[in-house]
């Protein structure tokens, strides 16, 4: 009798410890699909730090001239690879710049079928280094992420890529600079 009593009172205990188990893991499933819905970023673009300089991203992030910017770059998944060490030199177009494109353009390579189209354009706009306005010189030739050159033209009226896109401010980043543009460059065609 004794036995029966202490088999069954395992038994009893052993159930409880699997019910308080499975509410267990259930709480941390849910805790975990509730963490990832409103995680914060993940990687570097994640990395809280308001005390250091400010990285090309954050720069851009911090302009309202540069939302359309911030919204391409977001949409082509480039924020963690931006936000990473570097050092990297950003052409990056104002919004103004945006709006010379013919009607429905940024619409369109914002659409998720048109990523690589959109990563090879801002990859056109980004060189790894540091190029200060000061290092520029006329009709230097930059590589570009995207496998593409730019040129570089110093005319009376300052410096500009390709030609026809206007430095019209340099901004130093904690991982590089960015060079605030008044144009949108188009890389060649493959």
């Amino acid at each position: 009798m004794r036995n029966s009593v202490k088999t069954s009172l395992a038994a009893c205990l052993l159930l409880a410890a699997m019910a308080c188990n499975n509410n267990s893991e259930k709480q941390n499933t849910a805790a975990a699909a509730t963490s990832s819905d409103n995680a914060a970023p993940t990687g570097q673009s994640g990395v809280k730090d308001d005390a250091s300089a400010k990285n090309v991203v954050q720069i851009a992030v911090g302009s309202k001239d540069h939302t359309t910017l911030v919204a391409a770059v977001k949409a082509a998944e480039l924020v963690d690879a931006l936000s990473n060490a570097g050092p990297f030199t950003v052409f990056a177009p104002t919004n103004a710049a945006f709006d010379k494109l013919p009607a429905g353009t940024v619409d369109g390579l914002l659409k998720p079928e048109k990523k690589d189209a959109l990563t090879d354009i801002l990859q056109y706009h980004v060189s790894v280094g540091v190029f200060k306005t000061d290092m520029l010189q006329d009709g230097q030739i930059i590589g570009q992420v995207n496998g593409g050159n730019i040129t570089i033209t110093k005319k009376a009226d300052g410096i500009y890529v390709n030609g026809t896109a206007k430095i019209i401010a340099s901004i130093p980043a904690s991982n590089g600079i960015v060079h605030v543009i008044d144009g949108v460059l188009t890389p060649p065609v493959k």
